[in-house]
């Protein structure tokens, strides 16, 4: 880079925090609205909300939604994937909802797999390819269990399946020929994209380049502060390409070099009118954020950025559990205080705090009240408006700073 963008400003992680949280959308009362629509804006600027299956308490995606969406429904993500067809399912660094509107972003990356499928799909036969996608095609929209007619085979692992014609969907998802036209809970339902989608042409499939300045501008939005890490997460191939586009705009000031206090030679960049950062909230919002969340999910960001290292621990086995299976992070204005062990209890309709871990900025004395009102608030997303939280602070806790990591 030249003498000239290599002059930073230097925030310190306070402001740094703010630009990302003003970014993550997290540090206003219902940002996007209410309903449907709300549904669409905040996939629209977040870029991507995560999918995973893990059901402990409300599956991470409603929870992303839930926690920008105070009024949020789970009807609502399913009418603007199904009906209004805003949104629809795929890969980014994991299955996730992408705006609709950004699926030309994708196109390359199905057809890669149409010439080149991954490993994973390596069992599978053009028979039963042909098979799945004629079903579809001449019966309608289906989900691996309206097939029922076939040969079972032995499972590979815990969650696969002994239908063949499962990862025979799964790859003609991948490939593009497929799209998840519905979902409950974590059963998709199948529809030829095209159909689906009501296209009689598809769209133009965006170029490697349009790509590049589609992931950069997604990082920006949704980011406030880049890093080459923070655009390229999981995705490192592209990083020599995005920083090159990255040059080109620090020499038109359109983004600016910015150092972070303690980040040492990783290097941040800034969009000027970022800069404008807003002051702290004079009452601090609460938030139990989901380990898949935006804001968690980047591991040595969320170090670097908040000082708390977030361990995901439910493959951990249970001795060497330090958090808890299935720990949020509960985010206090800009500080992150404490990791909360959460799991439903559906039968009694009850949340049951198993560990609450302070980590060193909050106390017991000063923030257990609000986080027992975003505990009761959490509880009613899950439950209903009737149902209370078993919220009790266990009698020990646990300074995770010190926690190896």
């Amino acid at each position: 880079m030249s003498s000239e963008s290599r002059i930073r400003l230097t925030l310190t992680t306070s402001e740094a925090r703010r630009i990302w949280l003003r970014a993550q959308r997290l540090d206003a009362v219902a940002p996007f609205g209410t309903g449907p629509e709300a549904v669409s804006r905040a996939v629209d600027h977040l870029g991507y909300v995560q999918i995973d299956t893990i059901n402990v308490i409300e599956r991470c995606h409603h929870h992303i939604l839930w926690t920008r969406i105070p009024a949020y429904l789970r009807e609502h993500l399913h009418q603007a994937l199904t009906v209004d067809k805003t949104v629809f399912e795929y890969w980014t660094h994991a299955l996730s909802y992408v705006p609709a509107m950004d699926i030309r972003f994708f196109l390359a990356a199905m057809k890669r797999y149409r010439q080149s499928p991954r490993n994973w799909f390596s069992s599978v036969k053009q028979a039963d390819l042909r098979r799945v996608l004629a079903l579809v095609r001449n019966d309608g929209a289906l989900s691996i269990r309206d097939i029922d007619d076939e040969v079972l085979i032995d499972k590979e692992h815990a969650w696969a399946s002994r239908k063949p014609s499962k990862r025979a969907l799964q790859l003609a998802f991948f490939t593009g020929e497929l799209t998840v036209s519905a979902r409950r809970g974590m059963v998709k339902t199948y529809e030829l994209m095209d159909r689906h989608f009501g296209w009689d042409e598809r769209p133009r499939a965006a170029s490697e380049r349009q790509v590049l300045v589609y992931l950069l501008d997604r990082a920006l939005r949704s980011q406030g502060l880049v890093s080459l890490d923070s655009i390229c997460h999981l995705d490192a191939g592209r990083k020599a390409h995005i920083r090159r586009l990255i040059e080109a705009r620090v020499r038109r000031k359109a983004l600016l070099p910015v150092a972070i206090a303690g980040a040492g030679k990783l290097e941040h960049w800034v969009q000027p009118e970022v800069l404008d950062i807003p002051p702290p909230s004079a009452q601090a919002m609460v938030h139990l954020l989901s380990p898949f969340d935006p804001l968690i999910i980047q591991r040595k960001r969320l170090r670097l950025f908040f000082d708390y290292g977030h361990r995901f621990e439910a493959y951990v086995p249970k001795e060497k559990r330090l958090l808890g299976y299935f720990a949020l992070p509960v985010l206090v204005g800009d500080e992150i205080i404490a990791a909360i062990d959460l799991k439903a209890d559906r039968e009694k309709q009850k949340l049951l705090v198993q560990q609450w871990t302070w980590v060193g900025r909050g106390s017991a004395r000063s923030h257990k009240a609000c986080v027992e009102q975003g505990l009761h608030r959490f509880s009613q997303f899950q439950f209903d408006q009737r149902q209370r939280v078993e919220a009790a602070m266990p009698p020990s806790t646990t300074d995770a700073r010190s926690m190896p990591l």
